[in-house]
């Protein structure tokens, strides 16, 4: 949990942030930051505060799940996508902190009374009484951090920090350097093929639209979506019917750009197109079983999985070029899906034989570094759904 404030003593004049880190189960504080920045509003301070507690939280909990709690209702309600961000000064700081929160952080508004710890900090750095971050160690006195020198120091600070530069809390697993580009994997509302379990494919085959109740389905995953607000950047969506219908729901709730690209469409099965996994073992059952042994070979007419993967890759390849850094919304199919699931787990492709995957699910996965060829990834969640559709889960827990 992390408790933020900021003040100015003149709106605008000398102001400062407080910002702590503290274990949600048990209320022990692990970290606390007070610092001064100048001359500048409210507003900006208590943006800083949280930039500052979440940069706590990276060094002392980074696998942690995050609530904000702060007293600054246009705070909370910007970062939870309700309130547009309309005043230059709050932009680039909104997006910095977007750049650091962790995916499925949630915001919080309390009272001033409740939020008295962290107005402390904030009023004991302007008045001289601390200044920096202190690191409490368990039982130990608390500690701040090793001096170091002044370029790293610089570097460290919260005014400085871009979403490019952050503090990567997996860099010591071995995570390439650069940013963490996320996509969040929605695979479309339901379909009249799909009650039925028929083979549907992309382009080339008979492109069925969303039933009404694919369509509701849809709509239930953009309203848990939408406290992400401004943390999202596009929907990025197959060009296929299904899909398409299934993004401009998303977009349109989410108040963003919707972008297609070919390489998320789903696989081409060719003559299979339209019929049951039934009919395509009674009428084909020698090609069936080549397609389910061998990931090279094709339906008559269609793809194997081996050029899904090609074409899937490519797409991702374009979408962290595009979109480095950020995260997206990728409204595909059950293929493309389970491929980038593998890809980022480092799983063989015919790991995607052993994964289910329901329509209008969501899955997350993260990308770090910026070169397509030396990607590492990390799988955030996977086949989940809203609470109405079935499985409960918050989005606080991804």
């Amino acid at each position: 949990m992390i408790e933020a404030d900021g003040g100015s003593r003149g709106n605008p004049g000398p102001a400062a942030y407080g910002a702590l880190v503290k274990d949600a189960d048990t209320g022990r504080v692990l970290a606390e930051d007070g610092t001064t920045i100048g001359v500048a509003s409210n507003n900006v301070a208590e943006y800083r505060g949280l930039i500052a507690g979440l940069m706590l939280a990276q060094q002392v909990a980074p696998d942690a799940d995050i609530e904000v709690r702060m007293d600054s209702k246009l705070v909370v309600e910007q970062m939870s996508g309700n309130w547009k961000i309309k005043h230059a000064d709050m932009k680039p700081l909104a997006l910095r902190a977007n750049a650091l929160a962790p995916f499925g952080t949630t915001y919080t508004w309390v009272p001033r009374e409740q939020n008295k710890h962290a107005d402390r900090l904030a009023n004991e750095a302007l008045d001289g009484v601390r200044s920096g971050v202190t690191l409490h160690t368990g039982g130990d006195d608390p500690v701040s951090p090793e001096p170091a020198d002044s370029a790293v120091e610089e570097a460290q600070r919260p005014e400085v920090q871009t979403p490019e530069a952050r503090p990567d809390p997996d860099q010591g697993w071995g995570a390439p350097p650069g940013p963490v580009t996320t996509l969040v994997l929605v695979r479309h509302g339901a379909t009249s093929y799909t009650a039925d379990k028929r083979f549907s494919g992309g382009l080339a085959g008979s492109n069925p639209g969303l039933t009404d109740d694919g369509r509701a389905q849809v709509r239930e995953v953009a309203e848990w979506l939408a406290p992400l607000g401004e943390a999202v950047e596009a929907v990025v969506a197959s060009p296929v019917r299904r899909t398409r219908e299934s993004a401009e729901i998303l977009a349109e709730r989410l108040g963003l750009d919707l972008v297609e690209d070919p390489g998320f469409a789903e696989m081409e099965f060719g003559a299979w197109d339209g019929m049951s996994f039934g009919e395509v073992r009674a009428q084909y059952p020698d090609e069936l079983e080549k397609w389910l042994g061998d990931l090279d070979v094709a339906p008559a007419g269609g793809e194997s999985f081996r050029e899904v993967e090609k074409r899937v890759l490519a797409g991702l390849a374009r979408v962290v070029e595009r979109y480095a850094g950020r995260t997206v919304v990728v409204v595909s199919h059950v293929t493309p899906i389970k491929t980038l699931i593998a890809h980022a787990v480092g799983a063989p492709l015919a790991a995607l034989f052993r994964m289910e995957l329901s329509t209008a699910s969501v899955s997350v996965v993260s990308f770090y570094g910026d070169d397509p060829d030396a990607l590492r990834g990390s799988m955030r969640l996977y086949n989940a759904q809203p609470p109405g559709a079935g499985q409960m889960l918050d989005p606080q827990h991804w």
